[in-house]
């Protein structure tokens, strides 16, 4: 992804641009919001004008057409007459008794909160009060600016986690192009220690020490395997567990600390399981390693093989300080890290080949300040 600041200053000024574009449809609306209701507080006024002509003529007087139209084309706005009387007369609000004076009561509490009260006079005697609320299309128009921010929130949000997602994937991307060249990058020198412990074998060394050198220089193909792997769908052979676990493990035990006690144990002797062994090695390495760090260099490690039904269980266990609760799901991000040193990718890698490339699983079982155990599962090929 392009950061450069010619990227940053036309992603600022989009920015502003919507922030302007928003605030101008909010204060429009308001406008018109405001104008829509002193044309409606106008209406009303003109309702009760006419009101106020109808109640002062005789009893059997004819009230005219004018006053009947006036009457007639209010249908949208709801509205409570209180007479000089108290008697009540409602106007557009359906379903409403007469009776039920204590809902009507709290119409007009309402509507007092909403429009100042009109009162319907004659020659200075008062004849009635017009209580009114809004009208339907007022009310939705009051709620517009509010479903409109609703809408751009979301949709802030949307382009949020689209850039999040195109950021993720270009770095990505970039992991996996380092990897591949490194591991590029590898073969050379790789090529060339094959020679020069073919060159000692010939002297007669000693052939403990080309043993060593031949377990090394595998180390690293399978280093080099692992990182020719990142970025692209890994191949899956059927393997047993067990001896790709103890292997793992066994190569970490002579090459770590003696001040490490190292501890095996399979409750089976045999496991077929579909693997990539290049991977599976990397993911016990990790997660071995991170065991050896949370100790210091000093304590135990131990690695238990459980069957379970279709499904195995591979359990690594050491004596470190352990991981807070909050954590057990958060030390799988990638970044996430409590050491000085390190990028945090380690689990977060663990957990991709793991899940993703061998659809098992993994999570911290248990940790207290004595110790973590950390869980991965397999599904048993039949």
């Amino acid at each position: 992804m392009d950061f450069s600041p010619k990227k940053k200053t036309s992603n600022l000024l989009l920015l502003i641009a919507s922030f302007a574009i928003v605030s101008l449809i909010l204060w429009n609306t308001n406008s018109f919001f405001k104008k829509f209701k002193e044309e409606e507080r106008h209406k009303m006024e003109i309702w009760a004008t006419a009101q106020s002509e109808f109640l002062s003529l005789p009893v059997d007087a004819d009230p005219g057409n004018l006053h009947i139209k006036i009457f007639q084309n209010n249908t949208s706005t709801p509205m409570i007459l209180v007479n000089k009387d108290s008697t009540i007369k409602v106007n557009n609000m359906p379903g409403i008794q007469k009776t039920d004076t204590a809902f009507i009561h709290g119409k007009i509490n309402k509507f007092k909160a909403e429009n100042k009260p009109i009162s319907i006079e004659y020659k200075g005697e008062n004849l009635a009060t017009l209580y009114y609320g809004n009208s339907e299309v007022l009310t939705k128009l009051k709620y517009y600016p509010i479903a409109l921010l609703l809408i751009i929130f979301l949709f802030g949000t949307v382009i949020y986690f689209l850039f999040k997602t195109n950021k993720t994937s270009e770095q990505n991307k970039l992991w996996a192009g380092m990897a591949k060249e490194t591991a590029h990058q590898i073969g050379t020198p790789l090529s060339s220690l094959l020679g020069w412990n073919e060159l000692l074998r010939a002297e007669n060394i000693n052939p403990e020490i080309t043993k060593e050198i031949e377990k090394d220089i595998s180390r690293l193909e399978t280093i080099t395997e692992r990182f020719s792997k990142i970025g692209s769908l890994p191949i899956l052979n059927e393997y047993d567990i067990v001896e790709e676990t103890k292997s793992a493990f066994d190569y970490l035990k002579l090459r770590s600390s003696k001040l490490i006690h190292f501890s095996f144990n399979s409750q089976v002797d045999h496991v077929p399981v579909l693997l990539n062994r290049a991977l599976y090695n990397w993911t016990i390495e990790n997660l071995v390693k991170n065991g050896i760090d949370a100790m210091r260099g000093k304590g135990s490690i131990a690695i238990e093989i459980v069957p379970n039904g279709n499904w195995v269980k591979v359990l690594i266990s050491d004596t470190g300080s352990g991981i807070p609760k909050k954590n057990f799901q958060t030390i799988f991000n990638p970044g996430v890290t409590s050491k000085k040193r390190g990028w945090g990718l380690g689990l977060s890698l663990v957990k991709r080949i793991v899940e993703e490339y061998h659809k098992g699983k993994i999570k911290v079982l248990t940790s207290t300040k004595d110790g973590t155990i950390m869980q991965i599962t397999f599904k048993v090929k039949n």
